[in-house]
């Protein structure tokens, strides 16, 4: 019986620890959770008696020290020059780091954050600001946790993509947006630049994209499904040009945040074809649509002008965009004009194809010889499947999973994001009549935060393929930058905690606790987000 007892004492203790333990851990208030959390007794006080130190004169570190400089001053810290208590942004090689992966340490009176590279540096830095914000405040600065913190990303692909074609932001908001990927740790700006509503680049060799296609007469007032369809009136539109572009890459660039731009083909093109009707299968005048929905016109494939077109405006993005890889679309691309278009249909006999998802492919596969001269990887929507995949194309699963299984089993890599998990236009309540009008569908915070990327049923030697996820944002009833931070924020936030954090720490008990910090971060930087029930 005393035996008994004592295992029952033992195992309550132990429960009690681990339960006092993950208080601690949730008090701490970081989004995304770290891989590993050592906390040690004791504080540390970070007062007006700190410097800055880093090991190399990299212009990111620089970049780095003036961030947390910045940072420590929002909290009233005004950095000296003492030498016994120092902040060191170290990069060095031998500790087994990866790239994104840092150590951040906290004893007494050093703070070290350690990485492999200045973006390492920077995930440490994004921590230690969430340290700072959940700390406890003294009359002399601000005491942290003594604490060892070892962190590495789970997926290399950590996204999240704006609709810009639908609705078009300025430059100064696409810097916050980019703010809001940088802080949550996430790495991809997937940035939509063209669509059936609107093209939102400049590309010198053909000016009549933005002169005609930036703009739209007016725009559907109310859901796509009242009818009839009443409309406001009113020119809308808007573009970036190279200047923009290249003040956001660089933006970018220093938050460790990857542009990708998407330029859409061969459907949701109704724009470049109002400006450039000859490209079409009717050539015929056309309109820069003024309503939402997928839209029958389409590049035509027939036409040798088509691919001389879409090659020089790839090749004028390409040298505006430095990264890797250029998205282009594919998806919702109606066959109807192909069906009926001579050209479409000598091309499928000249080609040897069997029917239009065949020409389709070949399109795609002429685009990916394109990029590939380019130096770029091609992204496409997860219908570049239909009829043979690009050999080198990256599928970007959003139709469910299933996509995302067959192109990973095949060998080619992937991104989740499917409309059941990663759709942040969809509602995020059931009773519909009291949040601002959607797409439709419904998304909870936990829903997102079930998202597993890496589905259950795929073969395990393809995991690997599996280069992550995306939360996407379509703007169809998104039209100001204060409704963007709703429908995306704290979603968001659920969604990288999926795309950083081991699958074996997610709880969403955990997480709810430590989104209360970080509703009032969102507070103190005047977030318009949605808080959550």
């Amino acid at each position: 019986m005393l035996k008994n007892l004592f295992y029952i004492f033992l195992l309550t203790t132990l429960i009690l620890i681990a339960c006092k333990e993950e208080n601690n851990k949730n008090n701490l208030g970081l989004i995304p959770l770290p891989s590993k959390i050592e906390i040690a007794s004791g504080k540390t006080l970070v007062d007006n008696q700190w410097s800055i130190k880093h090991n190399n004169n990299h212009t990111d570190l620089d970049y780095l020290k003036d961030l947390l400089t910045q940072s420590l001053n929002n909290h009233k810290i005004t950095l000296n020059k003492y030498p016994n208590k120092t902040i060191s942004l170290v990069i060095r090689t031998d500790d087994g780091l990866n790239d994104e992966d840092y150590i951040l340490n906290i004893h007494k009176d050093k703070i070290l954050i350690i990485a492999s590279s200045p973006n390492g540096i920077f995930y440490g830095i994004q921590t230690f600001n969430q340290l700072l914000d959940s700390s406890e405040r003294s009359k002399n600065g601000l005491l942290l946790p003594n604490i060892n913190i070892v962190d590495q990303p789970r997926f290399k692909w950590r996204g999240m993509h704006l609709d810009v074609g639908r609705h078009f932001f300025d430059i100064s908001f696409i810097k916050k947006y980019i703010d809001y990927i940088a802080m949550h740790k996430m790495n991809i700006f997937h940035w939509h630049l063209t669509e059936d509503q609107g093209w939102r680049i400049k590309i010198n060799a053909y000016p009549k994209l933005t002169e005609i296609g930036a703009y739209r007469d007016e725009t559907l007032i109310g859901s796509y499904y009242d009818k009839p369809h009443k409309y406001d009136g009113i020119k809308y539109g808007g573009f970036y040009t190279k200047k923009d572009i290249q003040e956001v890459i660089e933006y970018a660039r220093k938050r460790y945040v990857t542009v990708v731009p998407e330029i859409e083909m061969p459907g949701h093109s109704l724009a470049a074809l109002a400006a450039y009707p000859e490209l079409s299968c009717t050539d015929q005048k056309h309109a820069v649509a003024k309503i939402w929905g997928v839209h029958k016109e389409i590049f035509c494939a027939g036409k040798e002008s088509t691919f001389i077109f879409l090659e020089t405006i790839l090749t004028e993005v390409a040298e505006m965009f430095p990264g890797p890889f250029i998205h282009i679309g594919g998806d919702e691309a109606p066959k109807d004009r192909w069906e009926k278009h001579a050209l479409d249909q000598k091309r499928i006999i000249d080609e040897n194809l069997k029917d239009e998802h065949e020409l389709q492919s070949y399109f795609i596969k002429r685009i990916e010889n394109i990029l590939s001269k380019l130096n770029k990887r091609l992204i496409g929507w997860d219908e570049i499947l239909e009829g043979g995949l690009a050999p080198g194309a990256i599928v970007q699963s959003w139709r469910g999973m299933d996509g995302g299984i067959v192109a990973a089993n095949a060998k080619h890599e992937v991104i989740m994001s499917p409309t059941s998990h990663a759709y942040f236009d969809y509602y995020q309540s059931e009773d519909k009549d009291k949040e601002p009008l959607a797409i439709g569908g419904f998304l909870s915070l936990e829903k997102v935060y079930e998202f597993e990327p890496i589905p259950e049923d795929i073969e395990p030697e393809k995991i690997k393929y599996i280069l992550g996820g995306q939360g996407n944002v379509w703007t169809e009833y998104i039209n100001t930058p204060q409704k963007v931070e709703y429908m995306a924020i704290p979603r968001m936030s659920a969604m990288a905690e999926v795309l950083w954090s081991k699958k074996s720490d997610r709880d969403f008990e955990s997480f709810k606790e430590r989104m209360k910090w970080q509703y009032k971060r969102l507070d103190s930087m005047k977030v318009n987000y949605r808080k959550d029930s």
